[in-house]
């Protein structure tokens, strides 16, 4: 079963009102992101990491779809799956910085978190595998493994031996494919031949397509099939047609002028910012002063137990 859940992206067009409580968690997970670049460009960070800008709408359309007993595993762009999942901005700073009050005590970074029912990695592939393992073990509990992957991550073997599985024994899996059309440096278009809802109908699994970027209009589309998943139907794949709106890390944004333009003029934060002006500013501006105050307070902090060895 193919089904797309479509909004054409045009920044004329007027955009429903987002819930409040939407609108506030998308800016959290924007302004945060931004942060991050910041710390960088100032040196208060070490490592990497790689933000999710652009993409921010995606696990907050998907968060209410999630229960408390489910499990997420994410991957190096995972900030957003992590603040759509816990609010606690606190912690995962903390541990990216490596402040006391880590979520991992500054070992796992931006990358590596484990927390709760939340895990990411910065492997290619790695989690697919996983969440296919987790997902037998929630069988016929009403609990589902819901697993963000990239476009870049199906060059991966592992990806269609943990499909083939999953799809054999009807684990309750949600596969949320991010496809913002580049893995890492290479055009999807060169290194993907044919495509993910193609793949999906070699194991038989559902497929649906989303172009639009409404939060609400995505979670209406998704309420059902996720349902379907996580009560005894099987896998499920989503794909999301997304853009980058940011570099693949701090800074090293291989497209051209015109694929960034390209890219920007599609994101959710330009339209609302137009179609919603004194609200939006308002919290807009609220948020970066909350991330702000956060950031102050974490960088503050004494170093973890671990980075003080």
């Amino acid at each position: 079963m193919v089904a797309t859940i479509s909004t054409p992206h045009d920044l004329r067009r007027p955009s429903p009102s987002p819930a409040q409580e939407d609108l506030e968690l998308l800016l959290l997970i924007r302004h945060f992101e931004l942060t991050l670049l910041r710390l960088f460009e100032t040196g208060e960070l070490s490592g990497t990491t790689h933000t999710c800008l652009g993409q921010e709408y995606i696990p907050v359309a998907l968060a209410p779809l999630l229960r408390e007993e489910d499990f997420v595993l994410s991957n190096h762009r995972g900030h957003g799956h992590f603040l759509a999942r816990y609010a606690e901005p606190h912690a995962l700073l903390a541990e990216i910085m490596g402040r006391e009050g880590a979520l991992c005590a500054g070992v796992g970074g931006s990358q590596h978190v484990y927390h709760r029912r939340f895990l990411s990695t910065g492997v290619q592939g790695e989690s697919l595998p996983v969440a296919v393992g987790v997902a037998l073990k929630l069988a016929g509990t009403g609990a589902l493994s819901c697993v963000y992957v990239g476009d870049g991550t199906w060059g991966e073997g592992s990806v269609y031996e943990a499909l083939n599985m999953a799809r054999l024994w009807r684990v309750p899996l949600l596969v949320v494919v991010e496809n913002n059309g580049i893995a890492q440096s290479t055009p999807t278009r060169e290194q993907m031949a044919g495509s993910v809802a193609a793949r999906a109908a070699a194991f038989d699994v559902p497929y649906h397509r989303v172009t639009s970027t409404e939060v609400g209009e995505i979670r209406a589309g998704l309420a059902a099939p996720v349902e379907a998943a996580r009560s005894g139907a099987g896998p499920l794949v989503v794909e999301f047609v997304t853009h980058r709106i940011g570099p693949h890390s701090k800074g090293d944004d291989s497209r051209t002028p015109e694929e960034v333009a390209l890219a920007a003029s599609h994101d959710w934060h330009a339209r609302y910012a137009r179609d919603l002006p004194g609200s939006f500013a308002q919290l807009d501006a609220q948020a970066r002063e909350n991330v702000a105050r956060i950031a102050a307070e974490v960088a503050a902090r004494p170093p973890s137990v671990w980075e003080r060895g």
